[in-house]
């Protein structure tokens, strides 16, 4: 690993300030950042550790919201007794993630930083219409995710919580990768008052809506209505763990158990 400068900010403020250097990053569990750094992929001149900022972390459950503060573990996530009595799919997508050391380094935050194509959290947000907040502005979910580890912050902009709306009805499907643990495909439905929601995790080159489920829901909340749904097997990542076609055709069957 290559020699970098470390900080570790006692304030927002100071963070936002030490982030804006030239070729800086923010570390917040490291459990992506790190391991980059090791294999050569990633070599920043410095690492800002996020990890002495307490008002990033905790949850709070407040007029149909659920906030996380963007330093929460998914560990914190899995076991929050408000997470799982408000959105029940949420509370066990987080304690899928990865193994236990993941879940107790990983941040929810860092995780939507990041934004790997197979990502869990990434399909949470997007399928239950959640909202990024960061030291700047606030940033829907249908805005937030630009592509293969790519979102919309800016240099040095600060992740500090991710509000949820509680929906009437959510479920959430994974089809691991069992070496990983990362989402060959996951699926996260979602039935709220911004209508029907389908988000797809690792199939494709980033996060996305599926159209077709969205509409037959809709029109008929229930796992029958997935049937005979197509997916376009264009633009779905094809690898040796599954091909193209194969993610497609997982992804209709994958919605219909989340639907229950």
């Amino acid at each position: 690993m290559q020699a970098f400068n470390y900080a570790k900010p006692a304030s927002l403020s100071d963070a936002a300030r030490a982030a804006g250097a030239a070729d800086a990053k923010l570390l917040a569990g490291g459990q992506s950042l790190l391991g980059a750094m090791k294999l050569g992929l990633a070599a920043p001149a410095a690492l800002v550790d996020l990890g002495g900022l307490a008002d990033l972390k905790g949850i709070s459950v407040s007029g149909g919201v659920v906030k996380i503060g963007a330093m929460t573990p998914h560990a914190a996530v899995a076991a929050s007794k408000e997470v799982a009595q408000a959105i029940p799919a949420l509370a066990a997508l987080a304690s899928g993630i990865g193994d236990r050391q993941v879940r107790n380094r990983g941040t929810i935050g860092g995780s939507l930083a990041n934004n790997d194509p197979s990502a869990d959290y990434p399909a949470a947000v997007l399928a239950l219409g959640a909202t990024i907040h960061t030291d700047k502005r606030t940033i829907a979910a249908d805005d937030f995710f630009k592509g293969l580890f790519q979102t919309a912050l800016n240099d040095g902009e600060v992740i500090t919580a991710v509000s949820f709306p509680v929906p009437e009805k959510a479920g959430w499907q994974k089809f691991k990768q069992p070496a990983s643990r990362f989402a060959l495909v996951g699926v996260f439905v979602a039935k709220g008052k911004g209508g029907v929601r389908v988000a797809v995790t690792g199939a494709g080159p980033g996060v996305f809506r599926a159209k077709p489920l969205e509409d037959k829901l809709a029109a008929n909340w229930s796992g029958a209505a997935c049937d005979g749904v197509k997916i376009d097997a264009k633009n779905l990542n094809s690898d040796l763990h599954g091909s193209a076609e194969y993610r497609a055709a997982l992804i209709p069957v994958l919605t219909k158990r989340a639907v229950g």
